[in-house]
């Protein structure tokens, strides 16, 4: 078997599942000692927590989940449905100053904020610059919106997004033309793929894989801040073909 590549090794790219479940196929790839999470982060240097999204977690269990990686790893945690679904981006200051410092117990190494919008949710100037208005007086790190209304995929949304520092996700499948590229800030480099052609399942062939990595090598040479999240889990996918893109990203690197 091909040795894998340690976290750090990825040009420049963080490279991780959502959530960091190991399907047991794959455990001979990873170190036998230690929780989920640290075998885990033996291999990947970020991972999405898309817990946070259904319920809040205390800020002991962020500090934890924090001392338990290394130092060059990062989390992306998702805002919690309750901002996103519930509320639709309006009148959230108060979830804001709930969940903020919960998360903000991962300390330096929290990453990035994904703030994933519900279909439905279109784009509205005046309630996503308020929100992300307050975001921003509360959080100064990466901040990545994935949203799914065609509204968002426009000139005037995405200079929203960039003149708050937002990046926008590039999401596989595309739905819109203009998701075919990320959006928002060019300093955020925000890919997730959630697998194609069955949304979840889907595993990625490895043609579409070298493709990815030459691209987000391109992206990290320009310095901006590139993430790479595979969310094809439902069957066990994301973390076979996150590791073929680490492997792959190393040896480009070598």
């Amino acid at each position: 078997m091909e040795p894998t590549h340690r976290h750090g090794d990825f040009s420049g790219v963080r490279v991780g599942c959502a959530g960091w479940s190991l399907p047991r196929e794959t455990w001979p790839q990873f170190p036998d000692a230690g929780t989920h999470l640290q075998r885990y982060a033996a291999r990947f240097n970020a991972v999405e927590i898309n817990s946070s999204f259904y319920r809040p977690h205390q800020p002991a269990t962020y500090a934890r989940w924090a001392a338990s990686v290394p130092e060059d790893f990062r989390f992306s945690a998702k805002l919690p449905k309750t901002i996103t679904h519930e509320k639709r981006l309006r009148d959230c200051e108060g979830l804001l100053d709930a969940f903020l410092p919960q998360v903000g117990s991962l300390g330096e190494k929290l990453g990035c904020l994904l703030v994933q919008l519900p279909p439905s949710l279109g784009f509205d100037a005046a309630s996503a610059g308020a929100f992300l208005r307050a975001l921003r007086q509360r959080h100064a790190g990466g901040v990545a919106f994935e949203p799914r209304h065609a509204s968002w995929f426009t000139p005037a949304a995405d200079a929203l997004l960039k003149s708050e520092n937002a990046g926008r996700v590039l999401a596989d499948p595309v739905m819109f033309d203009a998701g075919r590229e990320p959006g928002g800030d060019p300093a955020l480099v925000y890919v997730r793929l959630h697998g194609s052609p069955r949304m979840y399942y889907s595993a990625y062939a490895p043609a579409v894989l070298d493709a990815l990595i030459v691209r987000l090598q391109l992206a990290a040479a320009s310095d901006a801040s590139v993430w790479c999240i595979f969310d094809n889990t439902a069957s066990g996918a994301a973390v076979p073909d996150a590791l073929y893109l680490a492997r792959g990203l190393a040896r480009r690197q070598a």
